[in-house]
């Protein structure tokens, strides 16, 4: 069984379209919490309010930081999305802590944010335009076969 885990942009579906894609291949996904506001809140809702919103975040962040790393040491793969809406700090930093781990990587991201991504791009096994392309690469890592 391949683990992947799916890190990145949480405001489409790209992960929807990764795991239907790969239905049927020997693949375990995982994720970090994609419900922003649970994310967000975690810390302040399991260790306590924060009348600053420095600690607020801080908390959030390092409840946070315990799935996303168990996430990551577990995966064979790592995906990172780069959305187009948002800049994702963090999925920048979830690409680094793979590529220092020595995780086969793949970035997900349109081609204008090539120019901003080139160092993460440079760390990866693959960019991918599309889900899809993802799918596709999955799909050859599992079982060599090749698109059409």
């Amino acid at each position: 069984m391949l683990k992947v885990y799916l890190s990145g942009e949480i405001h489409t579906d790209w992960r929807d379209q990764i795991t239907d894609g790969a239905a049927g291949l020997d693949i375990a996904f995982t994720a970090p919490v994609t419900d922003h506001a649970a994310s967000d809140d975690c810390g302040v809702a399991i260790l306590g309010a924060e009348e600053n919103k420095y600690w607020h975040d801080h908390k959030g962040a390092m409840v946070n930081a315990i799935r996303t790393r168990k996430g990551i040491g577990d995966a064979d793969v790592v995906v990172v999305r780069f959305g187009d809406k948002y800049k994702q700090w963090n999925a920048a930093f979830d690409a680094g802590y793979a590529a220092a781990l020595g995780k086969s990587l793949i970035i997900l991201q349109s081609p204008e944010h090539d120019h901003a991504l080139k160092e993460v791009d440079a760390a990866a096994l693959a960019v991918a335009r599309s889900p899809e392309e993802v799918v596709q690469i999955l799909r050859y890592v599992m079982d060599g076969s090749l698109p059409g």
